[in-house]
C-alpha cells in the first residue's frame, strides 16, 4: 500500500489525463475505451513512482486498464 496515493488521488490523476470529471469514470470501465493510451499510462507510472509507488511498472496498468484495479494496486483498497 502506498500512503501517498489515495483512491481520490488516483481517480483525479486519471481523470485529468482523460480530460473528464473524476465522477464520470466507473471503476470497471476499460480506460483504453475512454481514450487512455500508452503515453498517458507512462505519464501516470512516472507520476505515481514519484509519489512512492517505486515498483510500479507499465504492464501493471496496461494489462488491466480499469480504475478499480489500479486503485487496489496502488492503495490496497477499492475504488
Amino acid at each position: 500500500m502506498n500512503q501517498n496515493l489515495s483512491p481520490e488521488r488516483v481517480r483525479a490523476d486519471v481523470a485529468e489525463l482523460l480530460d473528464c470529471d473524476p465522477a464520470e469514470i466507473a471503476p470497471e470501465e476499460d480506460l483504453f475505451d475512454r481514450g487512455l493510451d500508452s503515453v498517458r499510462i507512462m505519464t501516470l507510472v512516472e507520476r505515481w513512482r514519484a509519489e512512492g509507488a517505486a515498483t510500479l511498472e507499465f504492464a501493471d496498468l496496461a494489462e488491466r486498464p480499469e480504475l478499480g484495479h489500479w486503485t487496489a494496486l496502488l492503495t490496497g483498497g477499492a475504488a
